[in-house]
């Protein structure tokens, strides 16, 4: 009454309403320097953790370094376009392209080949990890916890496992990429199937059309351009993929790198490293211009 009577044009449901939003405020600046704290403490105890201290760093950076410069090949501006058997030149930087260039392509393929089979199993699996459309509890219940447990293993411990039971060589790293890309696209495909427009699906059920029908005819038609979408950036991950997965047998590129690293051919290891990633580049580039024209063409 007093802050009433001392100034005519006070307003006590206003000046009620600065003092809530004061209030607010001043709580949810304690809420952020709590979090902030508590970030910053998960923070240092993961470095600890990890013994990612400062004097290890900087005790590595250098060596880090000095390998690096021992991969950059020792190119000679006057002899840089002549034979493979002259020193400094490019060709004989890239003297075994040719092999090189072929285990590359095995790398795309068993990338191709996964992600075609992994993409399949997914993409009838999602139905049932979907919780607006799944059969019942039981269904939805294992094949979200089936689809966690294949995407939880890398595809390098599979690998590990699988080159142990098929041998060296691309099946073992086909089988182990498909297992994680069931996993992962399973989730992202059901993640879609969540968010579709459940009318036709009740129409399609409602005329007497089975629960298969209606992921087929109502659910399909509307999730397909997204999952063509998720489906190319996968391929584009398991490329990638396949070209690590080499290095405990499981074929394609990444075993020939190994090789040429765990023998110190230094130059070798630079000119598959730029290899691996002009494929990888070229790869990103025809897979996005793909997947924008499909993707246009099915949403026009």
């Amino acid at each position: 009454m007093s802050a009433v009577a001392g100034n005519p044009f006070a307003n006590p449901v206003i000046e009620r309403g600065e003092a809530a939003f004061r209030q607010h405020r001043r709580e949810r600046l304690r809420m952020t320097l709590l979090g902030l704290a508590i970030l910053i403490a998960c923070f240092l105890v993961a470095a600890w953790v990890s013994e990612a201290r400062p004097a290890s760093i900087a005790a590595g950076l250098p060596r880090v370094g000095e390998y690096f410069s021992r991969i950059v090949p020792d190119l000679r501006w006057a002899v840089l376009f002549r034979d493979w058997e002259t020193e400094g030149s490019l060709a004989s930087w890239f003297y075994r392209a040719d092999k090189w260039a072929l285990l590359l392509l095995e790398t795309a393929n068993m990338a191709a080949m996964a992600t075609a089979i992994g993409g399949a199993i997914a993409l009838v699996l999602c139905f049932f990890a979907s919780r607006n459309i799944a059969r019942n509890t039981w269904s939805y219940v294992l094949a979200r916890r089936g689809l966690e447990a294949m995407r939880t293993v890398p595809e390098i411990v599979y690998a590990l496992i699988l080159v142990w039971a098929f041998g060296i060589g691309p099946l073992a790293g086909i089988v182990a990429i498909a297992m994680h890309t069931t996993g992962a696209l399973g989730k992202l495909f059901s993640e879609v199937v969540e968010n579709a427009d459940l009318k036709p699906w009740e129409g399609v059920r409602a005329a007497g059309g089975t629960w298969a029908q209606g992921a087929r005819y109502a659910i399909l038609p509307q999730v397909a351009p997204n999952f063509l979408s998720y489906l190319l950036l996968r391929f584009e991950i398991n490329v990638r993929g396949a070209s690590v997965i080499g290095f405990v047998g499981a074929g394609g590129i990444g075993q020939e790198l190994y090789l040429v690293i765990a023998q110190n051919y230094y130059e070798e290891i630079s000119a598959i490293v730029l290899m691996i990633v002009a494929v990888v580049i070229l790869i990103d580039l025809l897979s996005d211009r793909l997947r924008k024209r499909i993707i246009g063409e099915a949403r026009a």
